[in-house]
């Protein structure tokens, strides 16, 4: 029999979580977390990481794996997803991988480019570069050296423009020309469940900002506070690049009023969400998969969609 998991797909604040949690009810599944942010020990509130009691009601896999001071990848989470699903698979049970990160998502369907490995002088001359001319001019450079890639990254994406000038030094090739050629694919049948907002999305604006204001109800200050107290992370650490732990960071350290810290992070994550429902309207793969779905978050049908779904997929040779 072929390993085979059902997805769960859309972006942030739109109740993927709570349905595979009503999924475990109906359906002998275990859930892959497809989740940058939940991969981080102590990052518990501003992260709406599911609570122990959600844990302890299905067995959940890569949620407090690491501590915020390492690092994990696309590769990492290809590599760790696809050993599950093959493990998840032989107890008899359905894989759910649930989540919305869609580069984590991305490199499963996909697999990885061989991209160069990244050079720490080259990466400190950019920045300093950066530094005295600012990134949108960084990101012009890209315009005659990476024209494709130049039109999908906004000026300000740093990480990603330093990246791409840091692969055209080291290699003489664009970033692009090395997305050409892909690894494997994904090696496992899929049912995709999409649950995207309808058209106006304000009802997810709304949500954003009800969640992050239970998030300063539950705590979320004193959670960062004790993050930054430890003394060994940064801002320019992964784990405090997530949304709303560095605009927290920025108000902690006296940079901006509470209340601007509230918009800005509900902002960015109003942002997140827009990049995630893009990426979810076009750059889902076209490699083979059994059904793909798309879903209104809230439908009181899904439930009952998702449970025939994961019924059809067990069944599936």
């Amino acid at each position: 029999m072929d390993n085979k998991a059902l997805v769960i797909l859309g972006p942030t604040a739109s109740g993927k979580t709570s349905l595979a949690l009503q999924l475990s009810k109906c359906a002998n599944i275990e859930i892959i977390s497809l989740d940058s942010a939940l991969v981080y020990r102590g990052m518990d509130i501003g992260t709406a990481k599911p609570s122990a009691e959600e844990l302890s009601a299905c067995p959940h896999h890569l949620i407090n794996i690491i501590d915020p001071a390492q690092s994990y990848s696309a590769a990492d989470f290809r590599s760790d997803c696809i050993r599950l699903v093959r493990e998840i698979c032989g107890r008899g049970k359905l894989p759910v991988i649930c989540g919305g990160t869609m580069m984590y998502y991305k490199a499963l369907c996909e697999g990885l480019s061989p991209l160069p490995p990244t050079d720490d002088k080259i990466r400190a001359s950019i920045a300093e570069e950066a530094s005295l001319y600012g990134w949108p001019y960084m990101h012009e450079k890209l315009k005659k050296l990476d024209p494709s890639l130049y039109t999908k990254l906004s000026p300000n994406d740093k990480q990603r423009i330093s990246r791409a000038l840091e692969v055209i030094r080291i290699s003489g090739r664009s970033m692009s020309s090395f997305f050409e050629k892909k690894g494997d694919q994904c090696p496992f049948k899929r049912i995709e469940v999409v649950l995207l907002p309808q058209a106006g999305r304000e009802e997810l604006r709304l949500e954003i900002r009800r969640r992050f204001m239970r998030m300063l109800d539950r705590g979320f200050e004193n959670e960062v506070r004790a993050l930054k107290e430890r003394g060994d992370l940064s801002l320019s650490m992964p784990s405090m690049r997530c949304v709303g732990y560095r605009q927290m960071w920025e108000y902690l350290d006296g940079k901006t009023n509470f209340g601007v810290m509230t918009e800005r992070s509900i902002i960015a994550t109003c942002h997140l969400a827009k990049h995630q429902m893009t990426w979810l309207r076009g750059g889902l793969s076209k490699s083979v998969t059994v059904k793909r779905i798309n879903m209104v978050p809230g439908d009181a049908t899904n439930l009952a969609t998702v449970c025939a779904l994961a019924e059809q997929l067990q069944e599936y040779e």
